[in-house]
């Protein structure tokens, strides 16, 4: 497999996903990062992993509190991650554009060590300037198709960057949020690989850049090593995985949200319109369904609230805090907390749409970086 270059490290380009909350934190990342490979840490709300900063904010109604121990675990999790790395690979921080901590995510996980920050979840066209201090540090956005990946990197040009490396998530198979606007789009053809890479190959040539130079990683569906092998004739340069490294046994969740992801099967993932206003992907557990199942209903009564209903705002846009009958009607952050946990009768488990590569069994990140390289 090639390798990558962020921030100064060297790196096979295989990149876990990042994955919240607190999915993908120390743990997983460090321990992908250790294989060569670039491991990533979800950014968001990480004070969920460390039961001193949830006891002092897990029952306040403190923004300020909340958000400064949220970026206190933020730092926390980049130098564990990189203990276990022992400098090996490279460590890469995922942060959602769409959340209120955007800005401060990025800053903090430059100021802590990452070697790359990786921005889903919106078009992160002004990251250069979030991360203008760290020169050094890799800035990755994520898009799904062309036009997205042009008005980045035109706009980031004007600002004396351009993008160290592009994601490239496929909606068809990703899990969480997904880089379709609409649901009827998430399988449209225009996103497949084929058709993409190239595509995104000329749309950075037109903006007058080294397309060559600019590695594109697919991501979605690369569950085995005949899908990377694919991805990469298609023109990719390297792969993102998500799922499979999400049930590894150095995976930061509680094994019950590992026996959930490994065990599903199509007919028990479904796509859904997010509090976020975009389409997402997962297991249909028994919250999931009994939400699905009254979506409607509480769509047509959306009202916009006083307050979040944890008084931190997450997200820049909820569809339950502001009232908007398009989004979701639900708190994203409570239930992703209790996936974390392993409540199966409360949590919201995202997960891609492609079966993981030992099925049911629950193996470390070695076996399965082995397994793709294979």
């Amino acid at each position: 497999m090639t390798t990558l270059r962020l921030g100064g490290k060297e790196a096979l380009a295989l990149v876990q996903g990042g994955m919240g909350v607190g999915i993908s934190a120390h743990r997983l990342a460090g321990s992908v990062a250790s294989a060569n490979c670039v491991g990533t840490i979800s950014s968001v709300d990480l004070r969920r992993l460390h039961p001193d900063l949830m006891r002092a904010t897990g029952r306040v109604r403190d923004k300020a509190a909340i958000e400064r121990a949220n970026l206190e675990a933020l730092e926390r999790e980049i130098r564990a991650a990189r203990e276990i790395s022992g400098g090996r690979g490279a460590i890469a921080v995922n942060v959602m554009r769409a959340v209120s901590q955007y800005p401060d995510y990025v800053r903090t996980s430059c100021a802590a060590g990452a070697d790359a920050v990786v921005v889903g979840a919106g078009l992160a066209l002004d990251l250069p300037e979030l991360a203008r201090d760290w020169p050094n540090v890799a800035l990755v956005p994520i898009v799904s198709e062309a036009r997205a990946a042009s008005l980045i990197a035109r706009r980031w040009q004007r600002r004396g960057r351009v993008p160290d490396a592009i994601v490239v998530e496929h909606p068809r198979y990703a899990g969480g949020h997904l880089g379709a606007t609409r649901m009827e789009e998430v399988n449209d053809a225009r996103f497949d690989f084929e058709r993409v890479l190239p595509d995104i190959r000329r749309a950075l040539h037109d903006a007058g850049l080294d397309a060559d130079k600019i590695p594109l990683i697919a991501a979605g569906g690369i569950n085995s090593p005949e899908r990377s092998k694919a991805a990469r004739a298609a023109g990719a340069d390297g792969v993102q995985v998500g799922t499979p490294f999400a049930v590894t046994e150095e995976g930061d969740a509680h094994p019950n949200f590992k026996h959930v992801l490994a065990g599903a099967g199509p007919d028990d993932i479904v796509v859904f319109m997010s509090v976020a206003g975009l389409p997402a992907r997962a297991v249909r557990t028994p919250w999931l369904k009994a939400y699905l199942e009254k979506e409607e209903a509480l769509r047509k009564r959306a009202k916009k609230r006083r307050e979040c209903t944890l008084a931190w705002d997450c997200l820049v846009q909820c569809g339950l805090r502001d009232g908007l009958p398009q989004a979701g009607q639900f708190c994203i952050d409570h239930h992703l907390a209790a996936a974390l946990r392993g409540d199966v009768d409360r949590g919201l488990f995202f997960r891609g749409s492609e079966p993981v590569p030992f099925g049911a069994e629950i193996r470390p990140v070695r076996d399965l970086v082995d397994y793709l390289l294979s």
